[in-house]
């Protein structure tokens, strides 16, 4: 279906309606019926979303390399990455060796005898460091080695994009043009060039959701199958089909998924809370149009407790196996790290850092460690509860750090969350200042210095229109009852409000980019609906056509202008204040 927005299956009743329109039972299997048949489609589809995904592939990995040196946090996602695949688990590392920083000292070649022997208090799960090492493991401990990874799960993100937005129209053309846009924002081009967690975590949050539509079809598909359309009314009220439906596989996806976003980023929760709810809800829907009296009530039992152990016991299951690692050399951790700096050290600000005072006068350096420090060493089943244990008392530190730690720190490039949307404050990832005149190519028009930069910033027209299409899928949840809108919705609040909750310490804009998919759904959506669901010419649909395509051209043209400053090249330091079109991006 080319260029289309395909009206929104969403039964409500059974039998033919008062016009004589087909009965949820009908619609729901033809829906069924055109998912299966559709085999020459469905090739083509994923023909073009492949080719997409290639290109964006091709611009990502284009000088992965540069620059070449850490930058910003690569400085600890790699490292601990690196220990991570070769040690098993992260050890810490001095700050210099012989004279010369630990950063040059990796840049020169050298990735033995550099390790300290205990291991490393990190404040994030270990997934998205599990993926860069694979990289480093690949191609060797370098910048191309530690962000090859998230250059390869940043492009399968358009291609997820491109499915998940097809899935939901009914239109490849529509499908395409959500991936294009993806593909062509800045931030998550630039995250894709780095070896930072945050494109692990959006691609996986995205996935996730993604599972979840797809069980949403799937779960419909089959009970529509499973109720009889001849039947009489008050035969098929009860409680609906149940037991065939218990098994939801792509539930089981999403759980994985989701655990896996967590188990890159606590804030993947979130969205997984979220959709947990809809998939409930859904489900009530489903039953609801084939006559299922108190659906909502009934389908909390029928269908939210398998679920809720498919989705969300999944993901509790893969969030503890991915820390396999750290629980195998747990009593590495409760020797060095069973009393760190951020246990039971709490300012009366609020604050915690070394030199401030206990809570309790009374508290002794034993009442500070993990219970499991002190406890002699369990073996078989009991070790692994035990190192269990020690895991939930690393949990309570890292919590600590990230609730108060940081609390009366500040960042430069700090921003707050209320402003993301509107893209308020970009953050400097690498820069190279006072490039002289022939020095790596500069050639400024005014004779002056010229610039390198990395800088994560979103293409501006695709966040402000997203941020105007958001509010618009907010309306049209409500008005028109389209479930569609609602995952655009959903995901975009679940991944962008619980941040305000934290707007008191050091936040940074490119933590959004966990948002960004949605709003490109919410563009799609908008956008396809402007164009309307009939493909016979007409004014709406030319309208609809030109703005939508008018669109895509200015974020393609957006993206090219800003295109220096997100990939390292050398431009004058006119050209960069040129792009500097605020002066809190500066």
């Amino acid at each position: 279906m080319a260029g289309t927005l395909t009206p929104p299956q969403v039964p409500s009743g059974t039998g033919h309606d008062a016009g004589g329109r087909p009965s949820a039972w009908q619609r729901a299997r033809a829906r069924a019926d055109r998912l299966e048949q559709a085999v020459g489609g469905r090739l083509g589809s994923w023909g073009a979303a492949l080719a997409l995904t290639l290109v964006a592939f091709a611009m990502r990995v284009w000088r992965l390399g540069d620059p070449a040196r850490f930058a910003f946090d690569e400085t600890y996602y790699a490292k601990d990455a690196w220990s991570l695949v070769n040690h098993g688990y992260v050890l810490s590392y001095p700050d210099e060796i012989d004279g010369t920083p630990i950063n040059d000292v990796i840049l020169s070649g050298r990735t033995t005898g550099i390790w300290n022997d205990d291991p490393s208090m990190i404040v994030h799960p270990e997934v998205g460091k599990w993926l860069i090492g694979l990289g480093e493991k690949a191609f060797g401990m370098d910048p191309f080695g530690w962000r090859i990874a998230a250059a390869v799960v940043g492009s399968l993100m358009v291609l997820v994009m491109v499915r998940l937005a097809r899935r939901l129209t009914g239109s490849t053309v529509l499908g395409l043009l959500a991936g294009l846009l993806l593909m062509l924002d800045g931030l998550q081009f630039t995250l894709s060039r780095l070896a930072l967690l945050d494109i692990f975590l959006a691609f996986f949050i995205l996935a996730g959701v993604a599972c979840v539509v797809a069980d949403r079809d799937h779960h419909r598909a089959r009970l529509a199958r499973l109720i009889d359309p001849d039947a009489p009314p008050g035969t098929r009220r009860g409680w609906g089909p149940v037991g065939p439906l218990l098994w939801r596989p792509w539930l089981l996806a999403a759980g994985v998924c989701f655990g896996l976003g967590v188990g890159t980023k606590w804030t993947a929760a979130y969205p997984l809370a979220a959709f947990g709810v809809l998939v409930w809800l859904w489900s009530a829907g489903a039953r609801r149009s084939f006559g299922v009296r108190w659906s909502v009530v009934r389908s909390a039992l029928v269908d939210g407790v398998p679920a809720f152990l498919q989705l969300v016991l999944v993901a509790l299951v893969v969030y503890v196996a991915s820390w396999s690692g750290w629980l195998v050399h747990a009593s590495a951790y409760e020797e060095s790290l069973s009393s760190t700096q951020y246990t039971g050290f709490v300012s009366e600000n609020g604050c915690v850092g070394e030199g401030d005072e206990r809570t309790s006068d009374n508290t002794s350096d034993d009442d500070a460690r993990w219970p499991t420090a002190t406890e002699p060493d369990a073996t078989g089943l009991g070790e692994v509860w035990q190192s269990l244990r020690s895991l939930a008392s690393y949990h309570h530190d890292v919590y600590i750090f990230h609730t108060h730690y940081l609390n009366c720190s500040s960042h430069v490039y700090q921003s707050l969350p209320s402003g993301w949307l509107l893209v308020n404050r970009p953050v400097g990832a690498a820069t190279d200042l006072e490039i002289q005149p022939g020095e790596q190519g500069c050639r400024a028009p005014d004779g002056s210095v010229c610039y390198r930069q990395v800088l994560l910033i979103g293409t501006p027209v695709l966040w402000w229109g997203g941020a105007l299409a958001l509010l618009a899928a907010g309306v049209l949840w409500a008005g028109a009852r389209d479930w569609r809108y609602g995952v655009a919705v959903a995901g975009a609040l679940s991944t962008w409000l619980p941040w305000l909750m934290y707007d008191d310490r050091p936040i940074f804009f490119f933590y959004a980019v966990a948002t960004l998919p949605f709003l490109v759904l919410a563009l799609t959506l908008v956008l396809g609906r402007l164009i309307g669901p009939s493909r016979e010419p007409s004014r709406r649909r030319t309208v609809g056509v030109v703005v939508a395509g008018s669109f895509a051209v200015l974020v393609l043209l957006n993206f090219a202008y800003f295109y220096p400053i997100l990939s390292f090249e050398v431009i004058s330091r006119s050209g960069w204040l040129d792009r500097m079109w605020f002066s809190r991006w500066i």
